[in-house]
């Protein structure tokens, strides 16, 4: 296997770093944080100083790099990586595919680039935060854009299935669509309820319980993390805002009109219990991608965007399976 850089060892690349170690891969990262550092090196992990010291030894070793830190941080990373490992292999764990892309474009354009994004997470935040098993039963997002070198995609996706996650092949444009509705604007709800509860009062507050706990999860994250990972996609997450304040306004309407919620709740009732009923089935049927061939992309986007994934790699073949989304 070859070695893997993690630049970023927050929650998620703290994650990768230790998924990685435990799949046998060897491993060594830096962060911006002193005291993640320091927390990575005293459980027994390499971990360097600065960017540049991170990225030569990547360079010298030939590793996979992995950028694991806020889109906003990015293009300053991928200075260094241009100047010390221009042509290196190189991927992300950041929440949105489209600008991180571009920066990588811009700022090192001759990177072996194949984006990703685990879909696996929790509020808090810092190494001591991460978790080798948390990757285990989750999406791994595996960007598929025309263009994309099946080599480096076939590395990353390995990566990924030995973290113990099934990788879902997108393009950059259908994961921000999609993210936007399941992961950033479910942060922009949950701000908002956690702060009309508030508006409550004590005795709101005091009554608070399951409902509001579950809806409010993720108002306890970093809130410099999710605008970061939420302004970044800004354009697909302003769609599904739209879509949200529409739903509210009918809701509203009805309530005061009639004082009815039915169609709203039913609505919702339904969506919950399909996605349900999508994650208990058992996928089928297997089907496979040689990735040598000129419309392995192609394909990769369509099983991604059917809901399907991959499970495994045999060779340059990408083995995966559908399932039927109930909705």
């Amino acid at each position: 296997m070859r070695s893997v850089c993690v630049i970023g060892l927050g929650l998620i690349g703290g994650s990768v770093l230790r998924a990685a170690a435990a799949a046998g891969y060897q491993v060594f990262g830096t962060a911006a944080s002193a005291g993640d550092r320091a927390a990575a090196e005293a459980d027994g992990f390499t971990v360097v100083s600065t960017v540049d010291e991170a990225v030569i030894h990547a360079a010298e070793r030939d590793s996979l790099i992995v950028l694991a830190v806020p889109l906003t941080a990015a293009p300053d990373v991928l200075t260094v990586v241009n100047r010390f490992a221009a042509k290196t292999r190189l991927t992300d764990v950041v929440s949105v595919k489209g600008p991180i892309a571009e920066a990588v474009r811009r700022y090192t354009p001759e990177a072996r680039y194949v984006g990703g994004h685990p879909m696996a997470g929790k509020a808090d935040s810092g190494w001591a935060a991460g978790d080798a098993k948390l990757f285990e039963g989750a999406a791994w997002v595996v960007a598929a854009d025309e263009g994309t070198d099946p080599i480096v995609w076939a590395e990353v996706a390995t990566l990924a299935l030995e973290c113990g996650a099934y990788v879902v092949p997108a393009g950059e444009g259908d994961h921000d669509a999609a993210v936007a509705r399941i992961s950033h604007l479910p942060h922009v709800l949950a701000a908002v309820l956690a702060a009309v509860g508030t508006d409550g009062g004590p005795m709101a507050m005091a009554l608070a319980a399951g409902s509001f706990a579950d809806g409010t999860r993720v108002a306890g994250s970093d809130p410099a993390l999710v605008k970061a990972m939420c302004e970044g996609n800004r354009d697909a997450l302003l769609d599904a805002v739209d879509d949200a304040l529409g739903r509210l306004g009918a809701a509203r309407g009805s309530l005061a009109s009639t004082g009815a919620l039915g169609a709203t709740l039913e609505s919702g009732y339904r969506a919950r219990r399909a996605w349900e009923a999508g994650r208990e089935q058992a996928p089928e049927p297997l089907t496979s991608v040689d990735l040598t061939a000129p419309e392995a992309m192609e394909l990769l986007r369509s099983l991604g965007i059917l809901g399907g994934r991959v499970t495994s790699l045999d060779g340059m073949t990408a083995v995966g399976e559908y399932a039927d989304w109930p909705i």
